[in-house]
């Protein structure tokens, strides 16, 4: 079957087919993703991580669609009207649609109409108004008025209702109207009368007598209507011209003028309404919502890998800052590790107003604790508390720790979870929520991982879409995210660690606990000694774990324990040492890498250990920069017409970016207002948390709308 599915991939893809059945293989073997595009290149010719996941992708379909296959030849087996042609149909056929209309004339069904004419014998009379030679069909249907049969007319209607079945079963008839569906469908949506009025129906406005041709909606309008059908709000369909469908079946059936030719016409017509239409209908409904959930899940993945790996600060002493008026701000102090320190509650805000106070606290933490920087929350009371943090900083003679603002989307789910109370047993969902912010500032990916990626709010509709697609594709961006930084082995968390290639929940506490128990390890090969962590779960995760004071220099590399003994060779060959090795650039520049290529080391690998010794362990993130907005700009009612401001990317969509521009309302950048060019994907033009500057073009303060253009105005990138 590998060999079947890898030519099949192979042709749809434009890919070599040996590549892609080494890829197969390899993941049969239970190789991840990670693990495969960085150390397996020789096998695979160097495919990356999006197309393995393709790869993957496809073949679980093809899976799907053998089993189905699996499942259709042994119920028409079972019926006994299995032939030689029609099993190699369906062997031949790997695509669902056709296979699902092979399959039609023979799937058990419930008793339908044509089925209750045929227990009453009137197939022959269908045939004999299909072959429409009959000139008197109504005087050949009274041979056939007998039993539950009462009449000549009774005769003709079951005739013509086992041929409209017939007719909506045939693949000429589906194929011809889905053609048409194609070409000329459009999608309808109707405002249900009862709910017109109501505030639940206002946000769905756009919507209540709304029509454009399928194949130019958009995923994220698509998604809205079908939200409003699902709360009963909108009556939405899809259809085409019902009488040019009709008549042009009708040219496949009927052939010339008569009494027999009228009988066939009208119970072609009835075929396509009664049963052709909805199923097709239902068809391209589901197609069209897989699309957009597909282009939904796509955008949110996107965005999900762009915010896990946000620029990280590194291990340094932090202060977190959950902002609040009336409750307070809650302050945590963190070591260099993460580890809480101190909290207390401070309330420089109305209603109580303590500002002095919290100044004196607020100094008091920095110097018992060393604070090397502040991340403050950017929720309710964050551009006051920021306010208030810069005042207090700027009477502070000491060197001043940086300040940040921080997203605090999805701190007040992890505060409240398993995993929060499993780490801050004494402490409150508030100071969780600080730690989280704190920790977030330092380490993005190390602390988001513990949050359910939904409720992080870089999506649209993610709850709306096929929700088993979208788990199966946030994780593989989860743990493409984590492999692709790579994990401290003596400081990662159980949620961290269970994300790592090759190992999941179970390895990874045993790993937390293996170390609690002997301590920080001091090399890879210490992996082997973790309880049931074997050979092939080490050979997944070695690569992506690193120790950064190992005695072995690569342990701190991406550099993979299988190819430690070609860079020792190297190093004995250039009468150096490895660290030697690492440190020396002209040392490297020696090397020949053909002389090391062996049967089970390629060039690509050789290739990447050089790069990796040139800087190993080297964080792939980008360097952190803090954020102003404009002082003058506190409210919405600040804002006006051509004002330009800094701003922050807050969600990406496809038809546009979310700005932040610190009025607590985000603004939208319209797709065709992100640049001077015209631009289909937003991603082309800014990323999550990036820096900007844009320009009001709009404010709608009755629905607290704000509309922005980057248009003509150079970016600030971060």
């Amino acid at each position: 079957m590998i060999k079947t599915f890898s030519r099949l991939i192979a042709t749809e893809l434009h890919l070599n087919e040996h590549a892609v059945e080494n890829t197969l293989k390899l993941l049969d073997e239970g190789c991840t993703i990670p693990f495969i595009s960085r150390y397996r290149k020789e096998r695979t010719g160097g495919l990356d991580e999006v197309q393995i996941t393709t790869i993957s992708d496809r073949a679980e379909r093809l899976r799907e669609i053998a089993k189905r296959k699996e499942t259709v030849v042994k119920t028409i087996a079972e019926q006994g009207k299995m032939t030689p042609g029609l099993q190699q149909r369906i062997d031949d056929c790997w695509d669902s649609t056709t296979l699902e209309d092979i399959y039609l004339p023979y799937k058990p069904r419930r008793r339908t109409r044509a089925q209750v004419a045929r227990e009453q014998g009137l197939e022959p009379l269908a045939q004999l108004l299909l072959l429409q030679r009959e000139p008197q069909p109504k005087a050949a249907a009274q041979r056939f008025v007998r039993g539950e049969v009462s009449s000549a007319e009774a005769a003709l209607s079951g005739a013509k209702d086992i041929i409209a079945e017939q007719v909506s079963e045939e693949e000429r008839s589906r194929n011809q109207v889905r053609a048409a569906f194609r070409r000329e469908a459009f999608i309808v949506s109707k405002v249900v009368k009862s709910k017109k009025d109501t505030d639940e129906a206002a946000k769905y406005s756009d919507y209540f007598d709304w029509e454009e041709p399928l194949k130019r909606c958009s995923s994220h309008r698509l998604l809205a209507m079908r939200r409003g059908e699902a709360e009963g709000i909108l009556r939405v369909s899809i259809t085409i011209d019902e009488a040019d469908a009709i008549s042009r079946l009708q040219k496949n059936y009927v052939r010339g003028n008569g009494a027999c030719q009228r009988l066939v016409a009208e119970a072609v017509a009835d075929g396509y309404k009664r049963l052709l239409y909805p199923s097709i209908e239902t068809e391209f409904s589901n197609i069209s919502k897989e699309k957009a959930d597909e282009e939904a899940i796509n955008v949110f993945s996107q965005n999900l890998r762009q915010l896990l790996l946000s620029a990280p600060l590194g291990q340094k002493r932090v202060m977190g800052i959950d902002p609040g008026f009336r409750t307070g701000c809650k302050v945590v102090c963190l070591d260099a590790q993460g580890l809480l320190l101190h909290q207390e509650a401070i309330f420089p805000h109305p209603p109580v107003n303590h500002r002095m106070q919290a100044t004196v606290h607020l100094q008091q933490m920095i110097r018992d604790y060393q604070i090397e920087a502040i991340a403050i929350g950017n929720g309710t009371a964050s551009r006051e508390t920021k306010s208030f943090v810069d005042d207090v900083l700027s009477e502070y003679a000491e060197k001043k720790p940086q300040v940040f603002t921080v997203s605090e989307d999805g701190a007040s789910v992890y505060s409240a979870s398993a995993t929060a109370r499993e780490e801050f047993p004494d402490e409150d969902v508030t100071v969780r929520g600080a730690i989280s912010i704190g920790r977030r500032l330092m380490d993005p990916l190390a602390e988001l991982v513990k949050i359910d990626p939904k409720s992080i709010g870089v999506g649209q509709y993610q709850h709306d879409v096929d929700q088993t697609k979208l788990k199966h594709s946030l994780d593989q961006t989860v743990e493409s995210c984590v492999n692709m930084v790579g994990v401290n082995l003596n400081t990662a968390s159980q949620h961290l660690l269970m994300y790592v290639s090759g190992l999941g929940p179970a390895l990874a506490k045993n790993i937390v606990d293996y170390r609690k128990e002997h301590g920080a390890f001091t090399s890879r090969a210490q992996l082997k000694k973790v309880p049931r962590l074997g050979p092939a779960a080490f050979q997944q995760c070695a690569g992506f774990l690193r120790i950064p004071d190992a005695r072995n220099p690569l342990d701190n590399s991406a550099v993979h324990p299988e190819s430690y003994s070609v860079v020792e060779q190297m190093a004995k060959d250039s009468r150096c040492t490895v660290a030697d090795l690492i440190g020396q650039k002209e040392k490297r520049s020696e090397i020949n890498l053909q002389h090391y290529v062996s049967e089970s080391i390629g060039l690509p690998t050789l290739t990447d250990i050089m790069q990796e010794l040139e800087k190993p362990g080297r964080d792939p993130r980008e360097q952190i920069e803090a954020f102003e907005f404009d002082s003058s700009v506190q409210t919405i009612d600040d804002l006006h017409e051509g004002m330009e401001l800094p701003g922050i990317v807050t969600n990406i969509t496809n038809f546009g970016a979310f700005v932040d521009v610190g009025v607590h309302q985000d603004g939208l950048v319209h797709v065709s207002q992100l640049a001077d060019r015209f631009v289909s994907d937003p991603t082309q033009v800014v990323r999550l948390h990036q820096h900007v500057r844009v320009r009001v073009i709009d404010v709608d303060l009755r629905r607290k709308r704000i509309s922005l253009s980057m248009k003509g105005i150079n970016k600030v990138s971060s």
